[in-house]
């Protein structure tokens, strides 16, 4: 099975890294599609099939992979439309935002099996928390994408009106992750530990807590319960981190994200795409 990639930036490159980490395909039966000499040299390096040719590189692909702005999908899906074979491909389209009545407008009956697909740029480690839709999906076909994302991280399906809520607790959600632990460090350093120990300290913490939660299926509170004693220093941090709103920051910060996005993200695409077709 061979799989296009159209556009290998931040996202489309850690996917691309991310598939040849995880054996799911070798590098000749890759192919990457991106204007950048840089980029396409990068992959060349590697094995991988390049060229700057869109349809060129999904003509040939069984599984064709759109990782581009979101204002770019429309130009590049027309660009692909007339190479594209419903009975012999499937199309995943990595980009937020994006209506897949929109996808299926712009494609028309050429529009293959489709996937909307939201990962997070762990997916170069093979930890990659991904939401994916499948639209007009056989059961068998959504099982093979899956098991694509399943290897390189953890796989959601989920449904349309959820994927948006989904790029905020995962896509955007690993950047919220790593804020907590660069404030976590900030405050080992002024408890008296050099920066790189301090950041080692806690990388390492939360990893810990991540594979304690992982194998005892424990709720969060109740593993919280286990380091509190009473009247001890634990509790009386957490309870100072509240008084400060830790907990009421964090959702707020979600529930900010995601209000924005449905309110004014796709006005903001529209008016791009508006602006690009002038």
């Amino acid at each position: 099975m061979k799989i296009a990639v159209i556009g290998a930036g931040a996202m489309g490159g850690t996917t691309v890294e991310g598939m040849l980490k995880s054996g799911a395909f070798a590098p000749a039966d890759i192919t990457v599609a991106d204007p950048s000499k840089e980029v396409t040299d990068r992959f060349a390096a590697m094995g991988v099939n390049t060229t700057t040719d869109n349809p060129k590189a999904a003509a040939s692909a069984d599984i064709v992979c759109v990782v581009v702005k979101p204002w770019l999908v429309e130009q590049v899906l027309k660009g692909i439309g007339d190479v594209l074979n419903p009975e012999r491909q499937m199309l995943i389209v990595i980009a937020a935002g994006i209506d897949s009545t929109k996808i299926k407008e712009w494609l028309g009956q050429n529009c293959p099996p489709l996937f909307m697909v939201i990962p997070n740029i762990a997916i170069a480690q093979l930890a990659s928390m991904t939401f994916m839709v499948p639209i007009g999906a056989s059961a068998e076909q959504t099982e093979l994408v899956k098991g694509l994302f399943d290897k390189m991280g953890r796989t959601q399906i989920t449904d349309e009106q959820h994927l948006p809520a989904g790029t905020t607790l995962a896509s955007s959600g690993i950047a919220y992750a790593m804020r907590y632990i660069r404030a976590a460090a900030e405050g080992g350093v002024e408890l008296g530990f050099k920066a790189t120990d301090a950041n080692r300290i806690v990388m390492q913490t939360i990893k810990g807590a991540i594979l304690l939660l992982e194998a005892t299926g424990m709720h969060p509170e109740a593993a919280i319960d286990m380091v509190t004693t009473p009247s001890g220093v634990t509790i009386r941090g957490l309870n100072e981190m509240e008084h400060a709103g830790f907990t009421s920051a964090v959702i707020r910060g979600l529930k900010a994200e995601l209000n924005w996005k449905e309110q004014e993200y796709k006005k903001f695409i529209e008016l791009w795409m508006k602006h690009s077709n002038k």
